[in-house]
């Protein structure tokens, strides 16, 4: 008998704009697509600053990994595919504030676009679900 996959998509977070899921949950693997710094009352942009948009890319992913049984210690890595390199450092001091020092395996990448008009950066991440 195969493992089953259970999609999810939060009413209460920007709606994808493409056909998939917020995350797909397989027994305790937890994969989170890549989100935009989306204010979903707005639809907008949280900000036109790369902190802004961080901040509400992290909220977003905590969101999800709590619909999800999960949670940041228990997140086994980041992509983080940024429009611009030279922004890094201002991304990487909001995510240090989220996720301190020890914050789960990364790679960040630098993109020539990406689908979100405005949108200077976008993450996804993968987890397990807590015991």
């Amino acid at each position: 008998m195969g493992r089953s996959v259970e999609s999810c998509v939060l009413p209460d977070l920007m709606k994808p704009i493409g056909p998939y899921s917020h995350y797909t949950k397989a027994g305790d693997f937890i994969s989170i697509s890549a989100i935009a710094g989306v204010d979903p009352a707005t639809g907008d942009l949280a900000g036109d600053d790369i902190e802004s948009q961080t901040a509400q890319i992290l909220k977003a992913i905590s969101a999800l990994l709590e619909k999800a049984g999960s949670g940041w210690t228990h997140v086994l890595h980041v992509n983080v595919f940024l429009a611009d390199m030279s922004l890094f450092q201002r991304m990487n001091a909001v995510y240090a504030q989220v996720l301190g020092e020890n914050g789960p395996a990364r790679s960040v990448v630098e993109v020539t676009a990406l689908p979100k008009p405005g949108a200077l950066l976008t993450m996804n991440a993968t987890a397990v679900e807590k015991p």
